[in-house]
């Protein structure tokens, strides 16, 4: 090769070199320091939460009037993959979910646009709707959760202290937002009964408007003097409930005091919003949010002084307790990464050591820290974070990176032998190998282009794979031409002899074996692609999955009552799960929302909005171990002691979130129709022993009370339905009057019927009306009862109601096995369907799907990128034809490997299969380009395809087994695994057939004497 040669380069200005090397290294040490630390690498969220309220309208009307109005709307949303909305009585909520292939200012961009357009036709929604309100930091996360406890004191009391807690913590560096969990406004109740207030004649109205009148906030005016303004105050303002309670009015000639004839107290709202409990015990949660780019290991440390100090000033009773922290388990996955780094290291120098003997081995040894060294800075350039891809990135590319330096070592050896002097021989690997290492490379990170470049949360979320390999190979590589060279200068000497021990035994079976599968040709071809064949056809023996369970110790209990039931009940459920939990010893600690899901902790959980009939508690087992048996304990015993709950226990899923893990999605225009449909589906998947807890996203309707007005006989009596509402609402749930400012808080004044009255529903009919000129009249005289039943709540997606059958499996069982084994039965239940209704897939599978097509559309940009570099490398279609031939052949060893290990073939590994292609494509592309450079000698097609497999046998050999001995750390970890396992046993099987099958391929084409060369173009030298 002409032209500029970087290893003379740098051997002519070494002291620039050195220099150059220690300033990679001192830069290389305070990156690693100043990199952020994270558990799992940013994605975004993709989804916006569109949410609001009709206060008094049915399920229906609300689903009619509101939601169908915002979807049409949000249908026309840039980049929207799907709509998926619920409905139920005043309340409207849509998921507004984009395309996974939807850029972050993409995403920015069209959240802008959604807040606008909803904003234009706001006008058209109902009189009385509230909102529309917008949620687009729908995935924050909140990583370090405190949870306060408190005995002697009140939940306001609590409240002040946390609330201070808040302010201080906001101050922290790297703290975004923090959110307290299980907080109750505080309201004061003014409780009136009916029949007194009948009685006495007042007129609850105007009691209630001479309340807002005295607290109402309005200015009074201002004096100006000559010298100085001076504001006028008017006193009345509630400062507590007492100064409610003292209110006089006039009633029927006299004077009543309000205390006289109502109850004035202080509470909390009623019912209850979502609660919060720790270990049993009611509790208020603080959840902290670490801003894009902070370093969570020096956010948790920074927190904890924090928390130290504040907490050393709280009063004895109240107890703070850290319910998750994020930090911890962020250092301890970086600890045993770091350790599963340093044991891939000392693999690779031990294989080093031993092949190539100490001096060469020290060469390597020193290679890899120099590489790392530049890697880092890069990667903070790169704002990419130490997290679970970018760590496991390191030990792949480690295992890669020590290639290139080995072929220059190997390269500057050999002519070391031959006799040349040390500068000549330094730099001879580049005049014979750089740009065929080069190729290589680029082959290699060619084939990591799926990872980096797949359109879909999965692919985002793995994108750093593709960047930390790409970054760590294109930096070895002038590391082997610049440094390389130059260490081998100062440490390596010229063999005395060659050695011609053990090594040399080993070259002379590889010839004979290699020289016996020359001649049998077509048989060793035969062979070839016969395995090739059987490992096709053994590839659906090997189970599917999408992303496994995360290794972390907590268990995720859901419980989910009818949905009918309240808030109460669910209080009910939870505190007897916290029996259940309280002195198991596998238990560490707990945590339970009640109303509501966990908040986001942790990237790829699968967040539940509020729903008053669902709990979900974050249990923490002791460790894994434990974690397991305590899973299938909490199986057992929800499903003796909670039989009326719809139960799932769960670890920490990775991966994009996808809630359960069997789906399937029935849509059509009828209620009712879906309904029964949704029932068939769910008997055929309750068919199948593997799946449980079958269950509907909703399905029992729940009871009504509608009360018809005759109108005539109200008008008669001067009533309206909008007055007789009004009064209904007042007496049985309540109607807030005004409010009390206290301290930094605003207080709900809110007037109702006392319990007793308010409770019963045969209260209802005798419940007296006020009618105009201070008399009542029963609700009875002009109104009927009817009980009806509906949907406590609807879901729709694109507008169509939907119902999702759910499920989980069973251990061991994974989700993709158990679809297919259904797919015939849903396939002949969904030709018996009416027109215009579906049943879809949906859950771990659908996800699976999308992903693995978001890889699979990008293979054609990644084989255009291999075969250009090959072609440019090569200039040769039968050489191309040759090295392309070589790359599937990995799969023999991919199949093996996964088959004989029983890991599944999931969305990583598949990546790790795509990026194998282009590790085989590299050894061959170099044996390819070392058999030219043995012709250009003038050595016929047998010779130079021999002489240059036995001369290549060692790097690739090397390589290889240092690439395999170096995923030996991460072979055993519960997410790189499949992957490393795959990449084993399929580089060690290619690397034999590069070896072999190439050759023999080679010479099958070119004939052994070279007659078939002037078929086709010459390879210029």
């Amino acid at each position: 090769m002409t032209g500029l040669n970087l290893s003379e380069w740098a051997l002519k200005h070494r002291s620039l070199v050195v220099y150059v090397m220690m300033v990679a290294v001192i830069a290389g040490g305070l990156a690693y320091f100043r990199l952020g630390r994270n558990e799992d690498p940013s994605f975004i969220i993709k989804t916006m939460v569109v949410q609001a309220a009709w206060p008094g309208a049915t399920a229906e009307e609300t689903m009619k009037q509101v939601t169908e109005r915002l979807e049409r709307q949000l249908q026309e949303t840039p980049h929207l993959d799907f709509l998926r909305s619920f409905t139920r009585a005043g309340l409207t909520t849509i998921f507004v979910n984009l395309k996974g292939s939807a850029s972050a200012k993409q995403v920015s961009d069209t959240w802008y646009e959604v807040r606008k357009s909803v904003g234009d036709m706001r006008h058209t929604l109902p009189a009385g709707v509230v909102g529309p309100g917008f949620n687009d930091d729908f995935g924050d996360t909140f990583g370090i959760v405190y949870g306060f406890t408190s005995d002697g004191f009140t939940q306001r009391e609590l409240r002040d202290h946390v609330e201070a807690i808040r302010s201080r913590l906001l101050q922290v560096p790297d703290v975004s937002k923090i959110e307290l969990l299980g907080v109750n406004d505080e309201v004061i109740f003014v409780e009136f009964s009916k029949q007194e207030l009948a009685t006495l004649g007042v007129d609850r109205a105007a009691l209630l408007a001479a309340l807002q009148a005295q607290n109402i906030v309005r200015p009074a005016g201002t004096i100006e003097t000559g010298t100085e303004s001076i504001s006028v105050r008017v006193s009345g303002g509630f400062q507590s409930e007492q100064d409610i309670a003292n209110v006089n009015f006039f009633a029927g000639g006299r004077t009543i005091r309000l205390s006289d004839i109502a109850q004035v107290r202080r509470g909390y709202v009623d019912p209850p919003g979502p609660m919060f409990r720790i270990n049993g015990q009611p509790a208020i949660g603080l959840a902290i949010a670490m801003r894009d780019g902070g370093d969570i290991l020096a956010l948790g440390r920074n927190i904890k002084k924090a928390m130290t100090e504040v907490t050393a000033n709280l009063p004895i009773g109240i107890e703070p307790s850290l319910v998750a922290d994020q930090a911890v388990v962020v250092d301890g996955a970086i600890s045993e990464f770091m350790t599963s780094l340093l044991q891939a290291i000392a693999i690779i120098l031990v294989v080093s050591f031993i092949s190539l003997g100490v001096r060469p081995g020290l060469i390597i040894a020193l290679a890899i820290p120099l590489t790392l060294a530049i890697v880092f800075p890069i990667m903070e350039i790169a704002r990419i974070d130490m997290q679970r891809i970018s760590l496991g990135a390191l030990i792949i590319a480690l295992a890669l990176l020590v290639d290139d330096a080995m072929t220059t070592t190997d390269a500057t050896l050999n002519r070391l032998a031959e006799g040349d002097s040390k500068f000549d021989a330094a730099t001879f690997a580049y005049r014979s190998h750089a740009f065929a290492m080069l190729a290589g490379t680029l082959v290699t990170i060619a084939g990591f282009i799926p990872v980096g470049f797949a359109a879909s949360s999965a692919g985002e979320y793995t994108f750093s794979l593709f960047a930390v390999v790409a970054i760590a190979l294109l930096v070895s590589w002038f590391v082997a031409v610049i440094f390389t060279p130059l260490l081998g200068v100062v440490i390596l000497v010229p063999p005395k002899q060659k050695s011609t021990a053990a090594p040399g035994r080993v070259f002379r079976l590889y010839r004979s074996f290699l020289e016996r599968a020359m001649r049998a040709n077509w048989l060793t071809i035969a062979i070839s692609l016969a395995l090739f064949v059987a490992s096709v056809l053994a590839l659906p023996l090997i189970p599917q999955q999408f992303f496994p369970s995360s290794d972390r110790p907590e268990l995720l209990v859901d419980l989910s009552l009818p949905q009918n039931a309240s808030i109460y009940a669910s209080e009910t459920a939870a505190k007897r799960l916290d029996a259940v939990l309280a002195g198991d010893p596998d238990v560490h600690h707990w945590s339970a929302n009640v109303g509501r899901g966990a908040i986001r902790f942790y990237l790829p959980l699968n967040v539940e909005l509020p729903n008053n009939f669902f709990t979900q508690a974050v249990v923490v087992a002791k460790d894994v171990a434990a974690r397991e048996r305590l899973h299938a304990k909490l199986e057992r015993i929800l499903a003796e002691e909670f039989p009326n709950a719809v139960s799932a226990v769960s670890p920490l899923g990775l991966g994009p979130p996808v809630g359960w893990p069997l789906q399937y999605r029935v849509s059509g225009p009828d209620v009712e129709q879906v309904r029964e449909i949704a029932l068939k589906v769910g008997q055929t998947v309750a068919s199948d022993p593997r799946a449980k807890s079958v269950n509907f996203d909703w399905m029992e309707p729940d009871r009504k009370v509608r009360i018809r007005v005759d109108q005539d006989e109200a008008r008669l009596l001067g009533l309206s339905s909008q007055a007789i509402s009004s009064v209904l609402n007042t007496v049985l749930t309540g109607a807030t009057v005004t409010q009390v400012r206290d301290d930094i808080y605003l207080v709900d004044v809110v007037a109702r019927a006392i319990d007793e009255q308010r409770v019963s529903l045969s209260n209802l009919r005798t419940l007296q009306v006020p009618l105009p000129g201070g008399r009542t009249a029963p609700l009875s005289q002009f109104a009927t009862f009817e009980n009806r039943q509906e949907y406590p709540l609807i879901w729709r997606r694109d507008r169509v109601p939907t119902l999702t059958v759910r499920a989980d499996i069973r251990g061991g069982t994974l989700p993709g096995t158990v679809v297919d084994a259904l797919s015939p039965a849903i396939e002949k239940l969904k030709k018996t369907l009416p027109p215009s209704y579906d049943v879809a897939v949906g859950g771990t599978v659908e996800e699976s799907q999308k992903s693995q097509a978001s890889v699979i559309a990008v293979v054609p940009m990644m084989l255009f990128v291999m075969f250009t570099v090959l072609m440019i490398q090569l200039q040769s279609f039968p050489r191309l034809l040759m090295v392309v031939s070589v790359a599937p052949l990995g799969m023999i060893g991919v199949v093996a490997a996964l088959l004989l290990s029983g890991r599944p073939m999931g969305f990583v590994t598949i990546l790790g299969v795509l990026a194998l292609l282009g590790m085989i494509s590299k050894n061959a592309v170099i044996l390819i380009s070392q058999i030219e450079a043995e012709r250009t000698q003038g050595k016929g097609p047998w010779e130079a395809a021999v002489d240059a497999s036995s001369s290549r046998f060692r790097p690739i050999m090397l390589t290889a087994v240092s690439t395999v001995l170096g995923m030996i750390p991460i072979a055993p970890t519960v997410f790189w695994g499949p992957m490393a396992v795959a990449i084993m046993g399929g580089l060690l099987v290619a690397t034999v057939l590069t070896l072999v099958f190439l050759p023999t391929l080679y010479v099958t084409w070119f004939g052994r004497d070279g007659k078939a060369q002037a078929s086709v173009e010459s390879h210029p030298a």
